[in-house]
């Protein structure tokens, strides 16, 4: 193998979607139990975070390896329709990554051991089911993806703790809700696209002004979960000053897209709402501090 051949692998990956959700196994872990941060948890921490990081690449990998016909007209340079790469070379590739990540999943608990490997599996699964022919049924992917977005953050709980926390979940649903809003809006911007391929859409099944309607049912419901965690003290008051900025960006996101619903207003919310979602995982995070 060349060196073109191994940065054509790298490639495959996308390491930085990898090294993202091996971070966020962390950040889950670290809402399940601040005390991370003291080194209790190392080789837990170790093992997840590879563990997100060896599956998410394998799920990157099955993606490319079944859109290699679509991105031989959309994306000639990728590693698989360049040549570069062999498609059986490429499933391969993501076997091995699988059986290395399922291997720190199995290794990433000592008294969750089993809870660790089977969520690492199911998780693995959805992403392939939505590699292989999620992505065509329009919002059941939609629903898919922000599965696979949730994951790391269950998956950090069970590493550092054994179980989910009750702060986990209510952040889980608000990512997962969120994440989904995010996702129709997304169609949105893609619809003529999906249109050609026949990806069945939000959009593209009823028009863009339902759509947005429904994405920014899924934002407002993300919203509605925000008091429950104060009001149940599960986290401090360092918590209410940045969630209250995601609640009014969201709002705001949300008046935008119901205003506005064309391709290219809809592509700055749906950018306007990743930082939605990062000013949402501060507020946990600064709120698990006592």
């Amino acid at each position: 193998m060349d060196i073109r051949q191994f940065v054509g692998y790298i490639r495959l990956m996308r390491p930085v979607n990898c090294f993202m959700m091996g971070i966020a196994v962390i950040v889950g872990a670290v809402l399940a139990d601040v005390n991370i941060v003291y080194g209790r948890y190392l080789p837990n921490m170790f093992f997840g975070f590879f563990t997100g990081f060896l599956l998410t690449a394998a799920s990157m990998v099955i993606n490319d390896y079944y859109d290699r016909e679509i991105d031989a007209i959309n994306e000639p340079t990728r590693p698989i329709p360049s040549g570069l790469i062999k498609p059986k070379n490429a499933l391969i590739f993501a076997i091995v990554l699988t059986i290395l990540g399922l291997a720190a999943g199995f290794l990433t608990s000592e008294t969750a051991t089993l809870q660790c490997f089977l969520t690492a599996t199911v998780f693995w699964l959805i992403s392939v089911i939505y590699a292989t022919f999620g992505k065509k049924t329009g919002f059941t992917g939609n629903l898919l993806v922000s599965a696979c977005v949730s994951a790391p953050f269950i998956y950090g709980s069970l590493a550092a703790v054994g179980v989910i926390k009750e702060n986990i979940w209510i952040f889980v649903s608000m990512v997962f809700l969120s994440n989904t809003g995010r996702e129709i809006t997304k169609g949105i911007v893609d619809v003529q696209g999906d249109k050609a391929r026949n990806v069945k859409t939000l959009a593209v099944l009823y028009g863009e002004r339902t759509a947005a309607k429904i994405a920014v049912l899924f934002y407002l419901l993300a919203v509605a979960l925000t008091p429950i965690p104060p009001l149940l003290n599960m986290v401090s008051l360092w918590f209410i000053p940045p969630v209250t900025i995601t609640d009014l960006g969201l709002i705001a996101s949300s008046v935008k897209l119901l205003k506005d619903c064309t391709r290219e207003n809809a592509k700055r919310v749906k950018s306007q709402v990743l930082g939605w979602f990062l000013t949402g995982l501060l507020a946990f995070l600064v709120g698990s501090i006592p």
